[in-house]
């Protein structure tokens, strides 16, 4: 199908529900007891690599906490942004659970898994700035996203930084992929919506992305 090659997905992927800027949305993906289940294979990861605090290239603290899952995790302090193979205390990343897999695989094909699925936890006010996802070497693969607990304002850019933007709320369980002429394009998160959710103990929103880094 025409859309598919368009928006950089498997031929095999379901079609998506809503387009915005070649972002393709698909809302209510994951049911109530799925994004449970989801969740406690999350606190797999996170008790093997815990979440941790990064800082940006010019020392100042990011707002989310993170951690990862996978043969690389994603990472950022004074020397700048990029992929490692450990967990900053020195273990190795854990594996990504296999609903995650089982997701990325529907949407970006069978043929190469992700090597990293970040996980990203917004609480208190945490957000993410206009961004590209651009240090990986292979930007023929979409990026994949999955949210889960509190709604998120997502903002959507250009490729090219600056001009008009377009947001949405995601909310939990929504799936949301990059690819095609939309890999590269700018897109954040403005804030998040405390309370909408009770998945999550404690509240907040958890979202991971997966992508493709060699």
């Amino acid at each position: 199908m025409k859309y598919t090659k368009d928006l950089g997905l498997s031929a095999g992927a379901p079609r998506p529900t809503v387009v915005t800027r070649g972002v393709a949305i698909w809302p209510g993906w994951l049911d109530r007891a799925a994004q449970q289940a989801l969740v406690s294979d999350l606190r797999t990861v996170i008790r093997a690599a815990p979440l941790f605090s990064p800082i940006t290239r010019w020392g100042r603290p990011m707002s989310v906490r993170m951690t990862s899952a996978g043969r690389y995790g994603w990472y950022s302090d004074r020397r700048g942004y990029r992929y490692e193979r450990r967990h900053p205390a020195g273990a190795d990343w854990p594996p990504i659970p296999a609903p995650v897999l089982e997701i990325w695989r529907t949407i970006a094909g069978p043929g190469r898994d992700p090597d990293c699925c970040l996980i990203n936890l917004y609480r208190d006010g945490a957000r993410m700035g206009l961004h590209q996802d651009r240090d990986e070497a292979d930007f023929s693969f979409p990026v994949v996203s999955i949210s889960l607990g509190d709604d998120a304002l997502f903002r959507i850019g250009n490729v090219e930084r600056g001009g008009s933007t377009e947001s949405l709320w995601l909310h939990s369980g929504d799936i949301l992929a990059m690819g095609g002429t939309a890999r590269l394009i700018h897109h954040g998160v403005d804030r998040t919506r405390p309370g909408s959710s009770d998945l999550l103990e404690g509240g907040g929103r958890i979202n991971l992305t997966l992508r493709v880094v060699d």
